[in-house]
C-alpha cells in the first residue's frame, strides 16, 4: 500500500508551503514562497505540478500565497479557499497572476475528495481576511495543519484530537519579543488573540491535548527575529515532560526549516 507522504518546503515569514502526498500525486498547503522554487523541490522527490492536484491555502498573507497565481493559472492547479479568501488573495500586492480560472470554494468545515484524500477546514483566529487550517485524512491516517493562529480555540483542538500527524505553530519566545526591536504595535498584534502561537501558549496546548494516537509533531512557522529553534523545543518538551510525556517515546518533535526543505516523512 502506498503510505502518506509528508515535507515542508518551506516554514516561516519568508514563506510557506507543504507537500502531503503518496509517490504518485498529491496537494499542497500553501505557495508562500517562488513556483520555481516549488517546482525544484517537487522535482528532487520525483514530482512536478502535474502531480499536484489541488493547492489549499491557509490564509491571504503573502508569505502563504505568493506563487497562488502561478501555480492556479499557469500551472492548471486548482486553488481551493473559502470565498472571502479568494476575494482577498486577489486583492493582494504579492498575487501578481490574478485567479481566474483556478479558483475552487472550499468553505469551513467542509471536506474535500481528491483520489485517496480527504481536506477538511477548520476556522483558526488570525487576522487575515479568513483563516483556516486543514486535516488531511488518507487511507485511516490524518495530519493535520495548525499555522498562524493567535490561540488554540476549540476548532485546533477537536482536530488535534484527531491527528496521527501535527504541524503546528511555535512562532515567538515571549521574552525575544518583548525585549526586542518591533515596534510596540507589532509586538502586541503578534501577541494577541488574532496574531500568533508563542513557544509558551503551544507548551500549554500539546501538553493539555496530547493523546497516544498522536505520534509526531512538527513545530512550524518559528519566527527569525523572535525565536529559536532550541528555545521552541526546550519550553514545548518542558511543557510536555511536566505531564509524563517523553518526547523521542511518546511522541516526536521536530522544528521545520525556515528556507529549506525538510525529510520526506513516511507514515
Amino acid at each position: 500500500m502506498d503510505e502518506l507522504k509528508f515535507q515542508s518546503l518551506a516554514s516561516g515569514s519568508s514563506g510557506n508551503c507543504y507537500y502531503v502526498g503518496n509517490s504518485s500525486y498529491g496537494i499542497l498547503i500553501d505557495a508562500g514562497i517562488s513556483a520555481r522554487r516549488i517546482r525544484k523541490h517537487l522535482r528532487n522527490i520525483g514530482l512536478d505540478f502535474d502531480k499536484i492536484w489541488g493547492l489549499f491555502i491557509t490564509h491571504d498573507h503573502a508569505d502563504h500565497i505568493r506563487a497562488v497565481g502561478a501555480l492556479g493559472e499557469r500551472f492548471k492547479i486548482p486553488v481551493y479557499a473559502t470565498r472571502k479568501m479568494h476575494e482577498g488573495i486577489n486583492l493582494n500586492y504579492s498575487v501578481k497572476q490574478k485567479l481566474f480560472t483556478c479558483q475552487k470554494y472550499h468553505e469551513k468545515h467542509e471536506t474535500v475528495e481528491i483520489g485517496d484524500f480527504a481536506i477538511t477546514s477548520f476556522p483558526v483566529s488570525h487576522d487575515a481576511t479568513d483563516s483556516v487550517g486543514y486535516t488531511v485524512e488518507y487511507r485511516g491516517k490524518k495530519i493535520t495543519f495548525a499555522t498562524d493562529l493567535g490561540f488554540a480555540c476549540e476548532n485546533v483542538t477537536e482536530h488535534i484530537a484527531q491527528a496521527d500527524y501535527l504541524v503546528l505553530e511555535a512562532n515567538y519566545d515571549e521574552t525575544m519579543l518583548m525585549t526586542g526591536n518591533y515596534p510596540d504595535f507589532l509586538k502586541y498584534r503578534v501577541a494577541s488573540e488574532t496574531g500568533h502561537l508563542s513557544n509558551e501558549q503551544t507548551g500549554i496546548c500539546l501538553s493539555e491535548h496530547y493523546h497516544e494516537r498522536l505520534q509526531h509533531i512538527f513545530l512550524c512557522h518559528l519566527s527569525r527575529e523572535n525565536n529559536k529553534p532550541e528555545l521552541a523545543l526546550e519550553t514545548i518538551r518542558q511543557h510536555l515532560e511536566n505531564k509524563q510525556i517523553i518526547v523521542g517515546k511518546d511522541v516526536e518533535l521536530t522544528i521545520l526549516n525556515r528556507h529549506h526543505p525538510s525529510e520526506v516523512y513516511v507514515f
